[in-house]
């Protein structure tokens, strides 16, 4: 790191009055390692890609996403397929990639992690789907990408309830769509390892996992993902049962989850998602914890790859 952009989000997490400290006490710790370092403040969704363009075009070789995971989304769509290096910084509600690089929850501390930290090009995913216009679009991403029910949790968040009361509020949203949501069937198209055709099943919860750990009470979503992996871990949901839902979580918390035929965890090379006959509303699809639009979708590997830091003690 030779000129960094630190990039943040004033809104994200729980703790944005402290917020002004904790960038001054980054940007103190860059520059007495001799590192040319500016704060660029987002002001509106979307804007930290835009400063992260910007951060490209004027020769910054590092860029510091200093938020949640949605901070770290807008700001990597940019930065693939370029030499710009991405580190985190936690300062979100939901940190789960600075987690899985063992960036801890403390964000000056993990910016004088980051200074010993070595860029790595790891792969990145790639997510396509309908947008609220009724656009196909895309969207690159790190930690995971779904389509069902997670999304629809992310759909139902108030921001500023969010920033306010945090995981309370995922544990609440989460519960009312346990209770309430009717988990529809929708179709899954799998490619795998290039074998003949695709495999295709009816599914209620697809989600592709990224990162080896979430960090927190989730931990390990889908053993054997790792951001290096070069296929995609899926977690598919063959089933409309709620008990099988509240089953599947209560042993991912305690960490002792098995995977069945109802819940199955598989490796593809991408997979295509397309509402099934008689569906009656949208399916909503996710990445990396916001919400882009609804089905139909294709999850794959994008071909371009991120140069991210890594500290030296991480596992990811």
């Amino acid at each position: 790191m030779r000129r960094v952009a630190l990039i943040y989000n004033p809104a994200s997490g729980q703790n944005s009055a402290r917020r002004a400290s904790y960038v001054d006490s980054a940007l103190a710790v860059l520059r007495k390692a001799g590192i040319e370092a500016d704060a660029l403040e987002t002001h509106a969704p979307g804007s930290a890609k835009t400063l992260a363009q910007a951060a490209i075009r004027n020769g910054y070789d590092t860029i510091l996403a200093c938020g949640g995971d949605g901070t770290v989304h807008e700001i990597l769509q940019p930065l693939v397929g370029t030499e710009v290096a991405l580190g985190v910084v936690p300062l979100g509600t939901a940190n789960a990639l600075a987690q899985n690089l063992g960036l801890g929850r403390d964000p000056v501390q993990a910016v004088r992690a980051l200074l010993s930290a070595v860029p790595v090009e790891v792969p990145v995913g790639r997510i396509f789907f309908q947008s609220t216009n009724g656009a196909q679009s895309w969207a690159y991403f790190t930690v995971a990408a779904g389509v069902g029910a997670d999304a629809l949790l992310m759909s139902s968040m108030d921001p500023g309830l969010k920033r306010r009361y945090g995981y309370a509020l995922y544990m609440l949203e989460a519960f009312k769509i346990w209770a309430t949501h009717p988990f529809p069937f929708f179709d899954a198209s799998f490619s795998i390892h290039g074998n003949g055709s695709p495999r295709i099943e009816q599914v209620s919860q697809l989600l592709a996992v990224r990162i080896r750990s979430f960090g927190g009470a989730l931990g390990v979503l889908a053993p054997g993902s790792t951001l290096r992996k070069r296929t995609l871990s899926l977690v598919a949901f063959k089933t409309r049962s709620r008990f099988q839902y509240l089953r599947f979580l209560l042993a991912t918390l305690a960490g002792r989850q098995t995977f069945d035929r109802n819940i199955e965890l598989l490796d593809a090379d991408a997979v295509d998602c397309r509402a099934g006959n008689g569906a009656s509303a949208d399916v909503f699809v996710e990445a990396d914890g916001e919400v882009l639009g609804t089905l139909p979708a294709r999850i794959e590997l994008a071909r371009e790859t991120l140069r991210l830091l890594i500290p030296p003690h991480a596992q990811p």
